[in-house]
C-alpha cells in the first residue's frame, strides 16, 4: 500500500486488503511527500469511511466483502475528493461483471464529502486467492 502523487496533481491512496488497514493507509499518507490539500484528520476519516463503504459490497457467490477478497486494487483520492477505483473480479466471466462496478460506485457515493466516483474494472493482474485477507480466508475455511 502506498500514497503517492501523480503528474495530474492527484494523490493516490492504494488500498490493498492483503494485510492493509485504514490506519496504515493514513500513516503512509502522512509520510508521503505530496501536495495533498486535504487535512490529515479529514483524510483519515475519508479513508476509514471508504473502507467501510467498500466492505458493504459482496460478491454474490462468495460470502465475503470485496475489500477482504482483495478485489480492490487501487483507490485514488484527489484534492477535490473525487474518487477513482481500480477493481477486479474473482473471474472474468463473473455473472455480475456488468453490475458490480455500479455497486461499488453507489457504495462510495454514500461517503460524506465524496464528489465524483469512477470505478474501473481491470484484469491485470488477475485475481487469485492469495489476495484475500486472513479474515476472508478464515470466513471461507481456507486458513
Amino acid at each position: 500500500m502506498e500514497f503517492r502523487g501523480d503528474e495530474g496533481g492527484m494523490d493516490t491512496a492504494e488500498l490493498n486488503s492483503t494485510g492493509s488497514n485504514p490506519q496504515e493507509l493514513a500513516e503512509a499518507a502522512a509520510a508521503a511527500e505530496t501536495e495533498c490539500t486535504i487535512p490529515k484528520e479529514e483524510l483519515d476519516r475519508l479513508t476509514d469511511d471508504l473502507v467501510s463503504a467498500l466492505k458493504t459490497v459482496y460478491d454474490p457467490e462468495i460470502p465475503v466483502d470485496i475489500y477482504e477478497l482483495g478485489l480492490i486494487y487501487r483507490v485514488d483520492i484527489d484534492n477535490d475528493r473525487n474518487i477513482e477505483v481500480d477493481m477486479t473480479l474473482t473471474a472474468p466471466g463473473c455473472p455480475v461483471a456488468g453490475e458490480m462496478p455500479g455497486w461499488v460506485e453507489n457504495a462510495i457515493s454514500t461517503v460524506n464529502g465524496v464528489n465524483n466516483v469512477l470505478v474501473n474494472l481491470v484484469f491485470d493482474p488477475p485475481w487469485d486467492p492469495s489476495r484475500m485477507s486472513e479474515e476472508a480466508q478464515v470466513a471461507l475455511n481456507l486458513y
